[in-house]
Formats: structure tokens, C-alpha cells, sequence
């Protein structure tokens, strides 16, 4: 068993020093946080998109995600517009700017899983086991969605 425990920390590490140099790319290239990406691959998908419903994809604070919109949009890579048909909803939109850079950004990350086709069963597979994972570490208290984190 320690056997195992030391291959699935070896390649925790490796994940995290690849997403760590991915997102050190972004930010020294293209002058972008890994979130802010998300943000903009998101809002590739469609011509506008509710506020609300990015923060429901991408399961984020209110405050965080409108942080990295209000710089998204002072770099002009995104538009925010009230929505018309609800005064209190706005909408995001990507510029030709914002196309521009994510037609340059390397395609890493889990969001590529929304952009390249990938058989099922390993998506299924993927999930399943990074719920594991969440359970295994000993991190479902502090999962989003949970009030406080537990006591250890």
C-alpha cells in the first residue's frame, strides 16, 4: 500500500507543477491567470452569457469571478452589458480582442475537455476518480458548496 500512496503523490506533484508552469506561462505570455482563460474560453461558446451562469460553471465565489471580469474587461477583452430583459442580470461577451488571445493561449487545462473531443468512458473515468481524490485527501469538508471548513 505505501507503494501505491508514493505513485499517487508522485503524480499529484506532477500535476500540480504542470498546472503551476501552465498557468506561470499565461500569466508571463499573455498577461492572464488560468481563471481568467476559463473566463474567456467560457464565454467563447456563446455571443453573451449571463454573469451568474459562469459563476455557476465555473463554481466560484461572486466577488472572485467579478474581480477577474473587472480586469478582463480593463483589458478589453471583454464586454459587461445589463441584460435588457433583467435590469439586475449582466452580461458578458468576448471582443475580437479576447478572440484573438484565446486563439493564441495554449489549450491546457480542464477546460480543454470542453473544447477537444475525448472518449466518454475516460471523462467518466477522470471524474470518478478526482471525486476519489477528494475523498481520499480528506477534502470533501472544504469542497464548494460547504459551510466552514472542518475541523481536522
Amino acid at each position: 500500500m505505501q507503494q501505491q500512496a508514493l505513485s499517487v503523490l508522485v503524480a499529484w506533484v506532477r500535476l500540480e507543477r504542470a498546472m503551476d508552469g501552465f498557468h506561470a506561462e499565461l500569466r508571463k505570455g499573455f498577461g492572464i491567470t488560468g481563471l481568467q482563460l476559463s473566463v474567456l474560453r467560457i464565454c467563447s461558446e456563446r455571443p453573451q452569457l449571463p454573469l451568474a451562469a459562469l459563476r455557476k460553471t465555473l463554481v466560484m465565489h461572486a466577488a472572485t469571478l467579478g474581480q477577474a471580469i473587472d480586469e478582463l474587461r480593463r483589458m478589453g477583452l471583454v464586454t459587461v452589458r445589463t441584460d435588457p430583459n433583467d435590469r439586475r442580470a449582466r452580461m458578458v461577451a468576448l471582443t475580437e480582442k479576447g478572440t484573438a488571445l484565446i486563439a493564441e493561449a495554449p489549450l491546457a487545462g480542464p477546460l480543454r475537455l470542453r473544447q477537444v473531443d475525448h472518449d466518454t468512458r475516460r471523462l467518466e473515468n477522470l471524474a470518478a476518480a478526482l471525486e476519489d481524490a477528494m475523498d481520499l485527501f480528506g477534502l470533501d469538508d472544504w469542497a464548494p458548496g460547504k459551510k466552514g471548513a472542518a475541523k481536522p
